[in-house]
């Protein structure tokens, strides 16, 4: 018998929001003459690579990794402020949580974030939709590592296949299947919201 599920988490770019991080660094590529390809891929790994969102480094070392692998330009206050108002919340998803949460259903987000996710509550407050925020940048750990689902699983009390997972990419998704966790990988909102009631009925 297939079993019930409690808690829903979401991750945060490219799900609850759109995806900040790299849509500015490509814009910033473009801007500067720079391969938005590869821009991206050196500021996910110079996120990690800087211990930025393990909440073992700063902005201005992640920044300052950046500008040295690739030759970017600007000031750190200018250049964080493109990537955080790329990060647009979607009235829709914040809506589906706090209404998910109206059912009984325990709402949590699971995301490879810094302290920026807490100015961008600030700005837009939403952190009041759910239960739980499991942000990297407090747990030192990202969901590159496994154990990261193990902890959460354990935090919420619950077997791994009563919790659900809302994710845009792969090896998340994956990593979260293989620790019990039931997953969706979110494409886009209409899927998404036929998939959801599939397996929440």
């Amino acid at each position: 018998m297939k079993s019930v599920i409690r808690a829903i988490l979401f991750d945060f770019g490219g799900v609850l929001a759109e995806e900040g991080f790299h849509n500015g660094l490509v814009a910033l590529a473009s801007e500067q003459g720079l391969d938005p390809v590869e821009l991206s891929k050196h500021g996910m790994r110079a996120v990690y690579d800087s211990g930025f969102v393990l909440g073992r480094g700063a902005a201005a070392d992640f920044w300052a990794l950046l500008r040295e692998r690739t030759g970017l330009k600007g000031e750190d206050a200018d250049l964080t402020q493109r990537i955080l108002t790329g990060f647009v919340v979607r009235p829709w998803m914040i809506k589906l949580v706090r209404d998910l949460r109206a059912r009984s259903y325990v709402t949590g987000i699971l995301s490879d974030q810094t302290d920026w996710l807490d100015e961008l509550n600030q700005q837009t407050e939403f952190y009041s939709a759910f239960d739980h925020i499991y942000n990297s940048y407090y747990l030192g750990k990202g969901k590159q590592d496994p154990s990261i689902f193990e902890d959460v699983t354990t935090d919420l009390q619950l077997t791994p296949d009563r919790i659900l997972f809302v994710d845009d990419d792969k090896g998340n998704i994956d990593r979260a299947r293989t620790s019990g966790w039931r997953a969706l990988r979110f494409i886009d909102k209409k899927n998404f919201l036929t998939d959801l009631e599939k397996m929440l009925s």
